[in-house]
């Protein structure tokens, strides 16, 4: 029977944590009621990750206490929490591929004797997903599944742990508008029985939607705690940063220069064709279009990953034939991936290998070693340009946050000098502190005369940071729009298919 609304199922009293100098949390208390979803708010570096991590046993809190039921407990390990009936899902899901989704929802379990009974299994796993109105095969491998059936067999694994607390730690950031609202009928299915649901996200159009309870975290301390109703979006800022929401996406007005990227009939059969534009020194083009409109296959071909099999590109009015990154590279392009985590970093090594990886060969002696002192000097002039918050650049990069992780990406390939640069994603999983920081590098950039091509899902972020915009939609170019007086409502019509492609490809 699912517990009346209200009632608190775990409570988080002054809880208070310390990693060496860093106060991860400091005396921070929350209660998760049945039948509510309540989001956690802040920047990176907040505390979010701690606080999920002691609720679920993985850590241990220096002070404070965690109460279920209103009775004190020791989380002392995952076990316990799955015990207790917490459990958390995350932006990646933890799935095991080459098991069954039957197997997957209930690989956890130690109450299901030694031998498995697979048809019960199954017929037990299609029970749990109707509960939640979804439909998988729960004989295929969970291989073959997209992220969003993958996050939904992460609360399926829950519900069949009989979970009462559920944490999802930015489940919304890889997934497309469609996605996102069956994964939220899902939530509100499980708020119906009564689970109680801590929702932390960057996305503040996803937490509105379907907040009950908004709570603020920065710096490790609580800061509010408020009804959803009594929210609004520049007010969180507010909480979360202490400034303003005037203070995000600006652009000071840049002078452009002569043309430095040309683009005539670019193509790759299967993905894109037929696009063409210009980026002037000084400009940003930003790249728009819904899921699937292949912006990142044009990026990929511009740096040579994914090369173009059809048209032109032209680089200071030279053509240049770009088939791998070094031939990119040496015309002067550089490319950061929207997936720094996976492609843009190498976390074991320091800030300043990673600052120095492309352009090695001009930090090695003649005996092929590296030469230290020449890459700490390169790396400490990109800290202190990008202003990387890091006692030293010989720290493992897998230390920085989020924001900090991304101006080491800026810096290693601003450092190969180009003269175009194709920023993919760039604000992707960053807080809104981090995301003005990287507004604040492209505006400095645009102003130092880089051509910059800006790709991005976030409408609010092209609209002020671009000073045109080229509309895709699956691999075909539908549009591309002055920034100035455009609207997120004509940006979606043009992706939808409802603007004529342009005339020209110039300015």
């Amino acid at each position: 029977m699912a517990d009346e609304p209200g009632n608190p199922v775990l409570e988080i009293r002054g809880v208070s944590k310390r990693f060496g100098s860093i106060q991860a949390l400091d005396d921070v208390s929350l209660a998760l009621r049945a039948g509510e979803i309540h989001a956690l708010l802040g920047e990176n570096g907040a505390g979010k990750s701690t606080l999920i991590k002691i609720t679920t046993g993985v850590e241990q809190p220096d002070a404070g206490e965690l109460l279920v039921d209103g009775r004190p407990v020791r989380v002392a390990s995952a076990l316990e929490a799955q015990t207790l009936g917490i459990a958390a899902m995350y932006q990646e899901p933890m799935i095991f591929p080459d098991l069954s989704v039957a197997e997957n929802i209930f690989i956890s379990h130690r109450d299901r004797g030694r031998i498995v009974d697979r048809g019960a299994m199954r017929r037990d796993a299609t029970a749990v997903l109707d509960r939640l109105g979804v439909h998988l095969d729960v004989g295929e491998p969970a291989r073959g599944l997209t992220v969003a059936a993958q996050q939904t067999l992460e609360i399926a694994k829950a519900l069949s742990l009989r979970v009462r607390v559920l944490i999802m730690d930015e489940p919304t950031a890889s997934l497309s508008a469609h996605e996102v609202r069956r994964l939220f009928g899902i939530v509100k299915a499980l708020r119906r029985e009564g689970v109680a649901i801590l929702f932390i996200s960057h996305r503040m159009e996803d937490v509105f939607q379907i907040a009950d309870r908004i709570t603020v975290l920065r710096d490790g301390r609580w800061v509010s705690t408020r009804p959803a109703a009594e929210v609004t979006p520049g007010s969180a800022i507010r909480d979360m940063v202490g400034r303003t929401m005037s203070e995000f996406f600006r652009r000071t007005p840049t002078r452009l220069g002569d043309p430095v990227l040309e683009v005539r009939g670019l193509g790759r059969e299967g993905a894109f064709a037929g696009i063409s534009f210009t980026v002037r020194a000084g400009e940003v083009l930003g790249f728009s279009g819904l899921v699937g409109a292949r912006r990142t296959d044009v990026g990929l071909a511009l740096f040579g990953i994914a090369p173009a099999d059809a048209g032109e590109v032209l680089v200071d009015g030279r053509p240049v034939r770009i088939r791998n990154p070094q031939d990119a590279l040496r015309a002067g392009i550089a490319y950061t991936t929207e997936d720094r985590r996976q492609l843009g970093l190498l976390f074991p090594l320091s800030i300043a290998a990673n600052i120095t990886l492309p352009m090695l060969r001009l930090y090695l002696s003649r005996l092929g070693l590296v030469r230290r002192g020449a890459e700490d000097a390169a790396a400490k002039s990109f800290k202190e340009r990008l202003k990387i918050r890091t006692p030293s650049v010989r720290e493992a990069v897998g230390t920085l946050s989020g924001g900090n992780q991304q101006k080491v990406v800026l810096s290693k390939w601003l450092n190969t000098k180009p003269r175009v640069f194709i920023l993919d994603e760039p604000t992707r999983g960053l807080d809104v502190g981090a995301k003005a920081e990287v507004h604040q590098i492209i505006d400095e950039l645009a102003h130092e005369g880089l051509a910059i091509v800006l790709i991005s899902s976030e409408l609010p972020e092209i609209l002020a940071m671009s000073d045109r915009i080229l509309v895709m939609r699956e691999g075909r170019q539908m549009a591309t729009l002055e920034s100035a007086g455009v609207t997120q409502e004509r940006l979606l019509t043009a992706a939808m298919g409802q603007e004529e492609p342009p005339a020209g490809a110039g300015p």
